[in-house]
């Protein structure tokens, strides 16, 4: 039994919730580095505030992933429900971001925001594989990254028009100004509307029917079982390396944010040593041995996409929370988060994400198909990987903002290529009974190198370029070109 074919008016509906989910997403990026210096961070404290987005997307995605693999709620579904919950979430969290006082409450609403989003995003990935057949499911994420893109052009340029419209710009010591404030409120209406149309108009195939449209597919080993044969010495080693990683924060005197990373490392070491013991002793099936044994399970050709991820995130994260201190101090000469010029810069800014944005929607629909279909999956992502990699370099060169639109055109191809070309090669080789729990593991490559920047971009910044943050766009220039040759390691079934 074969998916009947979606139309483009299904292929919208289906992503159409993303599109909030982007705004979101975007005031999030461009907005909270400015947020938290309003509020008295310093360029040092912004590894350790970030952090808290990519952890949550760590820790979420995963068990929704795989909750959502066993959720059905009758008419509202299996993902849907999630998107919901999610969406509501994240509406509230933008509403109040706004009335942040203190550095604190702003911290705690990055956390529950993006908890929020990734609530209703991760369903989203496997949401598209659920309802498409494979030879869509190129056309499928290309809908969904020009959503995306959109949604992304929109939250970005909020707080740039609303100046334009006259809407103050600047505030007192402490205050957010009204730009940002405004913006998240109307993110927050627009986030929860999008979402709400996509849980009307689309009807989930139910557990009987994904059943009989998997009915050829090989039938995967069991989470207990991948476990069950796993080498118990492993989760030491992650424990050992965890130690390590203590132990070299404090004999060299690291930013204190790196003893989160190794605190990662030996959590997982421990869960992974329990969830092992109990697959060997024969314990009913958990959440804990379900998300581990499925993670140590990962087909390979996941295991190779995981290590472009890697790399290409680091990149992202870079760029997210770095752009504005760089183009505030290096293109307005502006340090001072209170001043006209730094909020100059910072709009400046919502406008070139908006750009690149922009050219990801565009790229989405009508460059990167071309690419696919005549040189295939992998050769157009390498491509899209190193446009990304030459729009950061060119930081080095430009003189005027204005000619850093330029800039964005390589950013936003790579940015189109990340969202979509991952996540096509996935769907088309992932057993439909797991694309929740496969999704949202695969997403942990997104996070990780997320919290590594985090974590340690800082001690790399503090060390060799202090004050001098546009050199962390040389990071992530090469970081993208380490992720185009790491994908001629991926091998996608019937191209060359």
């Amino acid at each position: 039994m074969e998916k009947p074919r979606q139309n483009w008016a299904g292929l919208a509906n289906i992503s159409f919730g993303f599109f909030g989910i982007q705004i979101g997403f975007a005031l999030q990026n461009a907005n909270m580095s400015r947020i938290f210096q309003t509020l008295g961070a310093s360029m040092d404290d912004l590894p350790w505030l970030w952090a808290a987005a990519p952890l949550t997307g760590l820790l979420v995605q995963p068990v929704i992933g795989h909750m959502s693999d066993k959720t059905w709620l009758g008419k509202l579904g299996r993902r849907r429900p999630y998107f919901l919950a999610g969406a509501l979430l994240a509406a509230l969290s933008l509403f109040l971001m706004p009335y942040s006082g203190a550095l604190l409450m702003a911290a705690i609403l990055l956390w529950t925001l993006d908890a929020s989003l990734n609530i209703s995003m991760e369903p989203f990935r496997a949401f598209v594989g659920d309802m498409l057949r494979k030879d869509q499911h190129t056309a499928g994420y290309a809908v969904q990254t020009a959503f995306i893109g959109v949604g992304a052009v929109v939250g970005s340029l909020f707080p740039w028009l609303l100046d334009h419209w006259g809407v103050a710009n600047e505030a007192a010591a402490g205050v957010i100004p009204d730009t940002v404030r405004y913006s998240f409120w109307a993110g927050g209406a627009a986030l929860f509307s999008a979402v709400l149309w996509t849980v009307i108009t689309t009807k989930e195939y139910s557990p009987e029917e994904m059943a009989a449209f998997a009915a050829r597919e090989e039938a995967s080993a069991s989470a207990e079982a991948n476990l069950a044969t796993r080498d118990s010495r492993g989760p030491f080693a992650w424990i050992m390396a965890g130690a390590a990683t203590m132990l070299i924060t404090s004999q060299f005197g690291l930013e204190k944010e790196v003893y989160l990373l190794a605190a990662l490392l030996i959590g997982y070491g421990l869960i992974s040593h329990i969830a092992i013991r109990l697959a060997r002793a024969g314990r009913p099936a958990s959440m804990l041995t379900g998300i581990v044994g499925d993670f140590a399970g990962m087909p390979d050709i996941m295991k190779r996409l995981a290590l472009v991820q890697f790399f290409s995130w680091s990149a992202l994260f870079i760029m997210w929370f770095n752009t504005t201190p760089i183009v505030a101090k290096d293109f307005f000469g502006a340090t001072d988060p209170n001043s006209a010029a730094y909020q100059d810069g910072g709009n400046w800014v919502g406008v070139l994400f908006s750009i690149y944005n922009g050219v990801a929607a565009i790229a989405a629909l009508t460059l990167l198909p071309l690419l696919a279909s005549r040189f295939g999956k992998v050769r157009t992502h390498m491509f899209g990987l190193l446009c990304g990699a030459a729009g950061f370099a060119s930081f080095f060169v430009i003189r005027d903002p204005q000619w850093l639109i330029l800039s964005e055109l390589g950013v936003g191809i790579a940015w189109a290529s990340i969202l979509a070309m991952p996540y096509a090669i996935l769907a088309s080789s992932l057993p439909q009974a797991k694309l929740g729990i496969y999704m949202g593991l695969f997403n942990v490559f997104v996070v990780v190198p997320q919290l590594l920047v985090a974590t340690v971009m800082g001690s790399i910044m503090k060390a060799w370029f202090p004050g001098d943050p546009i050199w962390t766009l040389a990071f992530a220039a090469a970081t993208l070109v380490a992720a185009a040759l790491a994908m001629n390691r991926v091998k996608v079934p019937g191209e060359a």
